[in-house]
């Protein structure tokens, strides 16, 4: 599918500021689902690109917003180095948990209002990603959240004072959820890990639940902890679920 991939969008946010999220969708006619896409601690780097791609390319508009906008200029992509790692790690402990939730309302106002998109929205991301999209499904217009390898979910430790509610309100999720881990993973071990699920089960949450034999970051296709094969698996979970739940492009 010969997608638009180049476009980016500057949505005002209540400081004055912008939220610059960049957007990949079809070019052939139609209204598809939505999908916010989130990113991991360095912001909109070239493999989160792909991914975005990737997932377009299956017939999606899929919005990818700058985490750290109030922080960073428009545009700002981290490297994957230590200086980077340590800037996206400070700036996730620096940012308050409420200027996230903030954030995905703004950007799912904004991609169900276009015109290419049908309304019905779905959210994915990577690691800090992951934590986000799970936050982003408290937003009841969210029917499916697919989370990879989330981070800090099980300790409560995002934002400024790392300190969370994250685990706290999973009663308060409707999204269908998909839940995607790598074993070898020290971000979230094994008992994160089953903390986690105890609290989809206690809540009644609909979920469905894969851990895999993985580093942390399996899905990014650069460096050495890129695992192909289980890409090909994992986003397959993925495109199952939203498949399901968000139906297809509207002529």
């Amino acid at each position: 599918m010969i997608l638009h991939s180049h476009e980016h969008h500057d949505l005002p946010c209540r400081d004055g500021g912008v939220m610059r999220t960049h957007v990949f969708r079809p070019v052939a006619e139609g209204r598809y689902p939505g999908v916010v896409l989130y990113s991991e601690i360095y912001q909109v780097t070239a493999p989160i690109r792909r991914l975005a791609a990737f997932i377009a390319g299956h017939g999606y508009v899929v919005a990818v917003p700058e985490v750290y906008h109030e922080y960073e200029a428009p545009g700002t992509v981290l490297a994957y180095d230590k200086p980077g790692t340590d800037r996206g790690n400070d700036l996730k402990f620096t940012k308050p948990v409420a200027g996230f939730d903030a954030d995905a309302t703004l950007v799912i106002d904004w991609l169900m209002a276009h015109p290419a998109c049908s309304g019905r929205i779905g959210v994915v991301g990577v690691c800090l990603g992951g934590h986000l999209a799970y936050r982003a499904a408290l937003d009841l217009r969210v029917l499916a959240a697919a989370c990879f390898y989330p981070t800090d979910i099980h300790s409560a430790t995002l934002g400024e004072g790392r300190c969370d509610d994250s685990l706290a309100r999973i009663g308060e999720i409707g999204a269908e959820m998909l839940f995607v881990w790598g074993r070898q993973d020290p971000h979230v071990p094994y008992a994160g890990r089953q903390a986690i699920r105890d609290a989809l089960q206690a809540a009644g949450t609909v979920y469905e639940w894969h851990e895999v034999n993985a580093q942390h970051a399996f899905l990014r296709d650069e460096g050495p902890r890129y695992d192909p094969a289980l890409f090909v698996i994992a986003t397959g979970w993925m495109l199952g679920l939203f498949a399901r739940v968000l139906g297809g492009r509207i002529l």
